[in-house]
């Protein structure tokens, strides 16, 4: 037995229409958010720079450019966007268990800009460029997570 759903496609027995509706929202808001935190974290970068941070990293003396902010950022956004899927589909609190998975995730990736020898003003910055997109992304994907599941 068939039954239409709220798109107006008849969804089979399994609700594979449901799921994929659901996917494709979770990814569509994901993306936006992405692109969302990329901008918020290489305008704060750029403010950084502006006033004086160098963004150098003891280990070879290299400089983080701008647009290593945002292709960074972008990344592992996505990266969480696919984790938000994958509990969408397989948990039964993916909103819950992403905003513990991300919080955790967050928290061991402000390891590196503590032990990397930057001074202090890098070190602080990177930290905060690090809270950045966490603060868009984690709060987004997780209101998205429980929409989709209620």
């Amino acid at each position: 037995m068939s039954s239409t759903n709220g798109t107006g496609g008849v969804a089979g027995p399994s609700g594979r229409t449901s799921r994929a509706h659901r996917l494709r929202g979770l990814a569509g808001t994901g993306i936006i958010a992405t692109l969302a935190a990329m901008v918020a974290t290489t305008l704060a970068a750029a403010l950084a720079q502006a006033i004086g941070v160098d963004f150098e990293v003891p280990d070879g003396g290299e400089t983080i450019p701008l647009s290593g902010f945002a292709v960074v950022t972008g990344l592992f956004s996505v990266v969480g966007v696919v984790i938000a899927a994958a509990l969408l589909r397989w948990s039964a609190r993916p909103a819950e268990r992403f905003v513990w998975t991300a919080v955790s995730l967050t928290a061991i990736s402000l390891l590196p800009p503590l032990l990397a020898g930057a001074n202090a003003a890098t070190t602080t910055a990177l930290l905060g460029l690090h809270l950045i997109p966490a603060t868009v992304i984690i709060p987004t994907l997780a209101r998205s997570l429980r929409i989709r599941t209620d």
